[in-house]
């Protein structure tokens, strides 16, 4: 999924969940969808679990936390 794609799915605005990158027209942030995933939750049962949610959205926050990712630098050991 390129930038494109997730800047249509992703928002962070100030008023909506202290500026914390989330779905377009939800609640639900970047973050919650990594840590459900994180615990071993499925696509399947994420969007089982938030109904708002949608496939493309869960690959979205994929794609757009592997873009953040990629341009931080690791810190050291």
């Amino acid at each position: 999924m390129s930038t494109l794609h997730y800047a249509e799915r992703i928002i962070a605005n100030p008023e909506i969940m202290r500026g914390k990158p989330v779905i377009k027209g939800t609640r639900i942030t970047v973050e919650l969808i990594l840590k459900k995933l994180s615990e071993g939750m499925n696509i399947e049962e994420l969007l089982k679990a938030y109904p708002n949610l949608k496939k493309e959205d869960v690959l979205a926050a994929l794609s757009y936390s592997a873009d953040v990712i990629s341009q931080e630098e690791m810190i050291g050991s």
